[in-house]
Parts: C-alpha cells; structure tokens; sequence
C-alpha cells in the first residue's frame, strides 16, 4: 500500500471534509502498489487521515474514501451505493433521479442516474475504471436494471489518464426511453442526450415555475428538450416560446409537447444571443423569461470571460420583461460561487435600469446534493428575480 504523507498543516481541510489531496500538497510517499489502489493519507506528524484512490497521473493525487482505516472491498461499495440510493428513496424519488453523486456520496469518480428501467453511468476516476466491473454487478443486484449505459465521454477523464468512453455496458437499452418528471412525460436518449441523458438536476426548478407563469408568456432560452416550456405549459402558461440553436432539441421540444398534448408551445431554432437582441429591436417583451444557458465558464482561467457573458444574456433579459414579470436565470458553471452569482445579479439589474426584488435562490435537485466544504459540488445556481 501507498502510504501519502502530506506537508505541515495540509490536513486541516482533510480533516473538515474537503475530498481531495493534490500533488504538490504532499510531502513524500513510501511504499509501492499500482496506481488507482487504495492508500493511505497521514499527516507531517504520521497521524492517520484517511484512504483513497491514488493517481499519480492527476493533479489531484488522492480522492478520499472514507477518514476511517477500513476494508474497500466489495462490501464497502455495495453498501455505500446501496445507501447512496436508499438515502433518495427516502425522498421520494421513485422513477428517475441521481443514485450516486461521486464525491458527494464518498465514491469519487462514479455517478449513477437512473431512467425508469435503466441506468447511466459515468465513471471519472482511475480509481473507479479499475473496479468498474464488480461496480457494474452490484449496480445489477440492487438496482435490477434491464441495461446500464456508460457516459464517460467527457474531458475529465483525460485528467486520469484516461480515454473517453461511451457504450452499453449491460443488458440493452432501447433507443429511447421514456420517464416521467413533474406528472410529465419525456423522451430520454441515454446515448447521445446531454450529460448521462437528461438535464436531471433541475427537475425541481423546473417544477417550481408553477408560482410564476399562470395566464403569462414565456421565454425559455437555450430550452433543450423543453424540460420549464412543458412545465410551464402544463402550469397555465398563455404562450411558451422555446429557443435552442440545436435542431435535434428543438425536435425533441415538439415531440415531448405531442406526447403530453401541449399545443401552446412555439419553438424556434436560432442563436439565442442573437434572438434576444432581435427581440429588443422589435419591443417585444414576455411576462417570464428562462435563461438556462450551457456553462459559460469552464476553467478558472475564463471566469472573467465567462462572467461577462452572464452579465450580457442577463442583462438582455431583464429589459425584455414586462413590468411585474419575472427573470428565472441559471448558471451551471463551478466556477461562478454563489458570491459571484448574487454579485451577477445585482450588476445584472444596475445596467438594465430596472427595479427589482430577488425572490428566491434555488439551487440543483435534493439527489445532486453538494458536499459541505466542496465548493466544486454545489455548481448549479438559480434566481427567480421580479421586475418592478
């Protein structure tokens, strides 16, 4: 076994919560095992910290498991998905939602979204890739899923070490699926849909645009699928106008509007952007406009850039609603904390020249819970915002 030995005082954070040990926190490593093995993490002073995955090709050398000594076998990752899963039972979860949230449920590297009768999966680790097939059985014996579908086709991998991957890794899948979310029916293609399928860590924000458009028009913007256009239309919208510069969503939009009976939704294929400034032009406004734009920033080196985007499209936005309207604006970047966000939406509304009230701030699904003193988990923010 690797045995970590960090530099003074690095294990303050450790110690409070914080999952992971990078490389040039580390004082020296003793012992010899093959990489994404479980070690050992002790302190300047040899006190015990915990175990975790190591990986000396990642600048985040050690993912911690767990802060106790304690076996990591197959009764250990049973018993943590098993609990990781249960813990969404007891919220109500039932057709479709996370089962497991990598760090945030002590298994980093591994989400597990589950569709109905399938699972998606996405495995992000060294540690993870290593044990992915007994993972995979223990997936089976809890969850007894008709097909399991692999959605590792993203660049973090690449951090590990790792090639990018996507397939079925169990059972079958059909081409699509069907789910229910908010009393609402919805396709679900697990191969190429977004993330591992479907934008899941907004179905509770999505449902809480019942408080806001009854007997309104609507803009959703950058809509996807149509996941707030439906759940508007379903809430008593007058109008819902859908916007994505994808024809395969705005596809999507009208085949999941069909499949609930929706007639009163009117999508449109174009650059948002664009759109928006078109729509100003013009003096058209809405009672209720969605921004869920994809994230801006991506790194810590495009915060700046990216902040300025969000504060253009936010902006635009607010100009463009009627008076007792409201702005319902998404960020799904890490990297814009909810200091940043809250700064974004006061700057937002100074240089639209509008009086506004900040209703509410919500944040992803009670199943995409973030972990205390992981900033990084708690990436999805949202705002309701009045305009006076």
């Amino acid at each position: 076994m690797y045995i970590v030995k960090l530099k003074r005082n690095e294990e303050k954070k450790l110690l409070n919560g914080f999952p992971w040990v990078y490389a040039n926190e580390v004082s020296s490593i003793s012992g010899k095992d093959i990489q994404g093995s479980v070690c050992k993490v002790v302190s300047f002073d040899e006190r015990f910290i915990g175990i975790g995955f190591i990986n000396h090709a990642s600048k985040i050398i050690v993912r911690l498991l767990s802060n106790k000594e304690e076996e990591i076998d197959y009764n250990y990752f049973y018993n943590k998905i098993k609990e990781s899963n249960d813990y969404r039972l007891s919220l109500g979860y039932k057709d479709n939602y996370r089962a497991v949230f990598s760090e945030s449920d002590f298994l980093p590297g591994l989400i597990v979204d589950k569709y109905g009768d399938y699972l998606s999966i996405q495995v992000l680790s060294l540690g993870m890739e290593i044990r992915k097939q007994m993972i995979i059985d223990i997936l089976v014996d809890i969850f007894k899923p008709k097909g399991i579908y692999e959605r590792s086709d993203v660049s973090v991998r690449e951090k590990e070490g790792l090639k990018q991957f996507k397939g079925l890794v169990y059972g079958s899948i059909d081409e699509e699926i069907i789910i229910c979310e908010n009393d609402l029916k919805l396709i679900v293609d697990l191969e190429n849909g977004q993330k591992t399928g479907y934008f899941l860590d907004q179905k509770e924000n999505r449902d809480n645009i019942k408080y806001y458009c009854k007997d309104k028009t609507v803009l959703d913007c950058f809509c996807n699928v149509g996941g707030f256009s439906l759940n508007a239309s379903k809430n008593g919208a007058s109008h819902v106008t859908a916007l994505d510069i994808s024809e395969r969503a705005i596809e999507m939009v009208n085949r999941n509007a069909e499949l609930n009976g929706l007639t009163n939704i009117e999508t449109i294929r174009c650059d948002v952007f664009e759109k928006l400034r078109e729509y100003k032009k013009n003096g058209d406004k809405f009672d209720v406009i969605v921004l869920d734009p994809p994230a801006f920033i991506k790194s810590s080196s495009t915060i700046k850039e990216g902040y300025n985007g969000y504060l253009d499209i936010n902006t635009l936005g607010l100009k463009l609603i009627n008076k007792g309207g409201y702005l319902i604006t998404c960020s799904c970047s890490q990297h814009l904390t909810l200091q940043l966000f809250t700064k974004l939406i006061e700057e937002s509304v100074n240089h639209s020249k509008v009086k506004a009230k900040l209703i509410e701030i919500k944040f992803q699904a009670r199943d995409h819970a973030s972990l205390i003193n992981l900033n990084e988990s708690l990436y999805l923010k949202v705002a309701v915002i009045k305009v006076l």
